[in-house]
């Protein structure tokens, strides 16, 4: 299958301010990072805090230009943002002035090069998303009416509407409480499956990183690199019926990626001794 998203020697360098003298200083959060992600892939990346996991999403989104090497999609070099992807964050971004219909109409109104849908066509793709994701009954609700996992679900539906090559999710379950993480996770593949979208899924969680992931791309400790991508050939067939989260074939990858993080932690600690070592989720 071809790479729909490439990322080749990819670098990124920011600079700050240091705490003391307040000159600027070059941060590198990325270093010759590369990997390929194939067309209709769900691979989730992990790795410890502050290793570069939204910078990488930030330029697969355009919304941030790398400081050496290329990010492209289907062959072309990305420049900026486009509606061949859609991005969903942690928090909900919903229009409060809005309906849940009307925030996934808003995201329909400019539409692909070459698409101007009508406002009845907007209407009823609308809905069709909305249905997608379980939530057709709330179409008139506004977004202080909805539970945080409503409101997701419908930032979910507003990003698929306009039928994104890829789709860019930054820890979207982040905020959620465990039991609602869980179900979302479920629908979330459930969804997937269905549309055949290209997803890029970033987490702290090793837990959602495998339930998630057909692959599961592990980063370095700042600056980031791709340290090791990992296949994950787990049998959801028969997911509804077994809590695939408790068999061994889960836990035996949940170890090894565990495994891969704690050499990270470690590492960073013999080499900085006397600095606090950030937290390994």
């Amino acid at each position: 299958m071809s790479s729909r998203i490439e990322l080749s020697g990819v670098g990124q360098t920011f600079l700050v301010r240091g705490n003391d003298d307040k000159k600027l200083r070059e941060f590198v959060a990325l270093d010759d990072l590369s990997i390929d992600i194939t067309a209709g892939e769900f691979l989730t990346v992990v790795g410890p805090s502050g290793c570069g996991k939204s910078t990488v999403l930030d330029l697969i989104a355009g919304l941030t230009r790398p400081t050496s090497g290329t990010v492209s999609v289907d062959g072309r070099v990305i420049t900026g943002p486009g509606l061949d992807r859609s991005v969903v964050f942690q928090q909900y971004t919903l229009l409060p002035w809005r309906t849940a219909q009307a925030n996934i109409e808003f995201a329909l109104e400019a539409g692909k090069k070459g698409e101007r849908l009508s406002k009845a066509e907007r209407v009823e793709r609308a809905r069709t998303y909305l249905e997608l994701v379980g939530l057709a009954d709330f179409a008139s609700r506004y977004p202080h009416e909805l539970s945080g996992g409503m409101k997701q679900r419908v930032a979910i539906a507003r990003s698929l509407s306009y039928q994104p090559e890829v789709l860019l999710m930054d820890e979207p379950f982040g905020a959620l409480d465990a039991q609602t993480r869980e179900r979302l996770q479920e629908e979330l593949v459930s969804i997937w499956d269905r549309t055949g979208t290209t997803v890029v899924f970033i987490t702290h969680d090793i837990d959602e990183a495998v339930f998630l992931g057909q692959r599961v791309a592990v980063m370095s400790a700042r600056p980031g690199r791709i340290q090791e991508v990992i296949e994950v050939d787990l049998d959801r067939s028969h997911a509804n019926d077994v809590d695939l989260r408790a068999t061994p074939e889960f836990a035996a990858y949940r170890h090894r990626i565990w495994s891969l993080l704690r050499e990270q932690q470690v590492a960073t600690r013999a080499d900085a001794p006397t600095k606090e070592v950030a937290h390994v989720a």
